[in-house]
């Protein structure tokens, strides 16, 4: 009753051209009542954290995990069961995001891990996931990960998947290809997945749990295969490398085997946190457990049983339904959600923020990390992403966790301060040579790696970003530094010229040009740059056409793919504010299109005083692999709003 109250309300102003006494009366009330619910959900630690959803892959690997290591639970592989077919579609497909298009990979996963977890085939579910499966191109369009999976398993030959050899280990990092040259979540997960692909083991099936009713007459050759010669491409090079590679690995004299072997053990034990956690992913974690069991650790080893006690920390329960989360987001979520409380006027030394930013400070990475390879000179000082990831700290966090701590209040300010230089240095010394900065690492961005064969994510580099760097340039403007600073001046440069030809900006952290545009323009704002500029107003029209019908904004996951959805998809709560944040920074709060973006907000808060919304806004890996931060849905709405009701009081 109370929202249909609102929405009459709403309607009987929405003629009016600046925002009515009405409904401001109404902001009041619908911030008043989303800062009481985010109140509500701090735990006791002083932490804020939700559920971090991805797609059902995450969770069928774990049934291929627990076969594999002879680690099955029987209680907990029914309730994983119940949980992929509570996913399914009508059409027996897995999605990779909510209303997203078939995804050949999560479905042969899914299929493939209740096979093993004894589903008959002939059951209903099984035969419209097997209809999806070819109608949408079969094992033949799976993805590598998908491949090495299935030939774990013996459904496919080991010679299907790319090479990874555990030699590459060997290689000095100043090297043109190293470990060190991508990506650090790849390298967490490649380096212990080369002693998978470079045994090649095989857990056998029992009879019947096999899926070979998978497979058509499409699916007899599944190697790559190249579209012209060697030194064509960096591509078909690529390719014909990975096929020496396997040749060669064929035969029994390996020379640098047994070194390699070690290597990669020593690296995946000293890269396990304290608390079993490796990189803080579940592919690193998994793959570092693998090796470990292929190399002969035994379940009970202390190192094993930290690492299963982290995999277990991932996981979610809900009636009788179990499922993995791919990571976890604390730290994120903690510093976003203060920076909305600040925003929306909650007093700067509230005992609550106050907790949050002591535990924050708690937190900070005082250990070196693979970041020193490339930065050796920098002492650390960042903060990771999840709860132990000490190996792993990145660029965003740090930044929105010092736009919080620089406004916070805390009783201890020479620690704060000294905590936030050391971090501030840090973070400066991260900047890459175009003036960008990348998540985890510094100048992360040979592009020709994303041509081995194994790459078949494009994902395999850290490139810098427009997202992140203009996330830092918004946090530096709050800490006293200026446009002239030589680094803010080569970021604003970088930012400036990656702006698309129609006014927006790509995002490479959250779905998709509304995310980023959002931060570009927050970003340069902030750093004083002109708000009357041509870059600003193209932004600002490109942000008032994708507007909805409804007042929202929303962009699907697919607009990677297909650029002309770009701007387009459902009204989102979370894609809703960031565009009223990139208006107010580009200073159209009293414009129509903030103040219908405004209404929207308030009249689709929910009874708990918070927002739903069903869509993936967040970005694992573009076109890839997309993630629905839940947390999202609760603080980004209050930031757009508290900010919207500051601009209109001092208008």
């Amino acid at each position: 009753m109370e929202n249909m109250e609102k929405v009459t309300e709403l309607e009987e102003t929405s003629a009016a051209m600046g925002p009515s006494s009405s409904i401001e009366e109404a902001l009041t009330r619908t911030i008043k009542r989303s800062q009481d619910y985010l109140l509500s959900c701090q735990y006791d630690e002083g932490y804020w954290v939700d559920e971090l959803e991805s797609n059902v892959t995450i969770t069928a690997e774990l049934i291929f995990f627990m076969h594999f290591t002879d680690r099955l639970d029987l209680d907990r592989q029914e309730k994983i069961v119940n949980y992929l077919f509570h996913m399914q579609r009508e059409d027996g497909s897995w999605p990779l995001f909510h209303g997203g298009l078939c995804d050949i990979n999560s479905t042969v996963e899914s299929y493939m891990a209740l096979k093993m977890a004894g589903v008959p085939a002939d059951r209903p579910e099984m035969v419209r996931a097997r209809n999806a499966i070819r109608k949408n191109g079969g094992i033949k369009k799976t993805r590598v990960f998908t491949k090495i999976f299935l030939a774990m398993f013996g459904q496919v030959p080991w010679d299907v998947c790319p090479a990874i050899p555990m030699e590459s280990v060997l290689l000095p990092n100043r090297f043109y290809f190293n470990i060190y040259e991508i990506s650090s979540w790849s390298r967490g997960t490649v380096v212990p997945l080369s002693v998978v692909r470079s045994l090649e083991p095989v857990h056998t099936l029992p009879e019947g749990r096999d899926v070979r009713e998978l497979f058509t007459e499409n699916d007899h050759d599944l190697d790559f295969t190249p579209v012209g010669l060697p030194f064509s491409s960096w591509g078909n090079t690529f390719i014909y490398l990975d096929k020496i590679i396997k040749f060669a690995g064929k035969f029994p004299w390996k020379p640098f085997r047994k070194m390699a072997m070690r290597e990669v053990e020593k690296w995946t034990l000293e890269h396990q946190e304290d608390e079993g956690d490796w990189a803080g992913i579940q592919p690193a974690m998994f793959n570092s457990l693998l090796a470990l069991h292929l190399m002969g650790y035994s379940k009970d080893h202390p190192v094993c049983v930290k690492g299963m006690e982290a995999v277990d920390r991932f996981l979610l329960e809900k009636e009788d339904r179990l499922w993995m989360q791919a990571c976890v987001s604390p730290l994120w979520d903690t510093a976003i959600c203060l920076n909305a409380l600040m925003d929306s006027g909650i007093s700067t030394d509230h005992p609550a923020l106050v907790k949050a930013g002591e535990w924050i400070l708690s937190k900070q990475v005082v250990k070196r990390g693979d970041w020193q390879i490339k930065n050796p000179e920098a002492e650390p000082g960042g903060w990771a992403f999840e709860f132990y990831n000490e190996g792993y700290p990145d660029t965003d966090d740090t930044a929105e966790i010092l736009l919080a701590l620089n406004r916070l209040e805390i009783p201890d300010v020479r620690n704060k301060l000294g905590e936030c230089q050391r971090a501030m240095s840090w973070l400066l010394s991260m900047q890459s040579k175009n003036g960008g900065w990348g998540a985890f690492d510094t100048d992360n961005d040979k592009e020709v790696l994303n041509e081995v064969p194994f790459a078949d994510h494009k994902a395999l580099l850290d490139p810098p970003t427009i997202d992140v760097s203009s996330r830092i340039l918004w946090m530096l403007s709050q800490w006293g530094f200026k446009r002239e600073h030589p680094q803010v001046a080569r970021a604003l440069k970088f930012v400036k010229d990656n702006q698309e030809l129609d006014g927006c900006w790509f995002g490479r952290w959250g779905v998709n040009y509304i995310y980023g545009t959002f931060l570009a323009m927050n970003g340069l704002a902030a750093m004083g740059e002109d708000m009357n500029q041509p870059f600003s107003r193209k932004a600002i029209q490109w942000l008032e056409t994708h507007q909805n019908e409804d007042g929202g904004w929303g962009e699907t996951c697919q607009s990677y793919e297909e650029p002309s959805l770009r701007g387009r998809g459902n009204s989102t709560a979370s894609q809703t504010a960031w565009a009223l944040l990139g208006l107010i920074a580009g200073g159209e709060a009293k414009g129509n299109a903030a103040k219908r973006g405004v209404e929207f907000l308030l009249r689709t808060q929910n009874e708990l005083g918070t927002w739903w919304e069903d869509e993936f806004t967040g970005t694992g890996f573009p076109v890839h692999f997309f993630i629905k931060y839940h947390m999202y849905q609760h603080f980004f709405p209050l930031m757009a709003l508290g900010r919207y009701q500051q601009a209109i009081e001092n208008r």
